[in-house]
């Protein structure tokens, strides 16, 4: 099955053999978009949430997130990281918060996996905090931004949100 590392010769998921690999520096930068309705960035604003600052917690749980990867997904490698950082940026003119996750690691295997975990749990805790105040909240356009280190090289998206 060419091109998919994590399935053997018998079609058997396996978790892809590292061993043979030497450590290099990984980075990875993920983002994703939480789009608000205006109640809820009215609230946010205002610092007006129940559950307290909402951004900060939503950045704390992204961090969080990061370092739990290979317990969330199937097949991905326990690394080290040695940096984490998870912004969570309003954009009040737009209704939308641009959550932002760097990783990066000396290690074997990438950190792409671990950005992307860090924006996704960020966001769903800002759902998660906010939806008292109104469950429209919308989460969209994960993806990954940018990643360096590896076999695979460097790599930045085509396009910018």
């Amino acid at each position: 099955m060419a091109g998919f590392t994590h399935i053997d010769e018998s079609g058997r998921p396996i978790m892809v053999d590292v061993s043979g690999k030497r450590s290099t520096m990984r980075e990875a930068v993920a983002e994703g978009v939480v789009r608000l309705p205006e109640k809820v960035k009215d609230a946010i604003m205002a610092g007006k949430t129940v559950k307290g600052d909402v951004l900060k917690v939503a950045e704390i749980a992204g961090i969080m997130g990061s370092k739990r990867t290979p317990e969330l997904i199937p097949l991905c490698h326990p690394i080290s990281l040695d940096k984490v950082s998870v912004q969570c940026d309003m954009d009040a003119a737009n209704n939308l918060v641009r959550v932002i996750c760097q990783v990066r690691s000396h290690d074997v295997t990438g950190v792409e996996m671990e950005a992307l975990t860090g924006v996704s749990i960020a966001a769903l805790t800002l759902y998660d905090m906010c939806k008292g105040i109104d469950k429209g909240i919308l989460i969209e356009s994960i993806r990954l931004l940018r990643k360096s280190g590896g076999k695979s090289g460097e790599y930045i998206a085509e396009d910018d949100l």
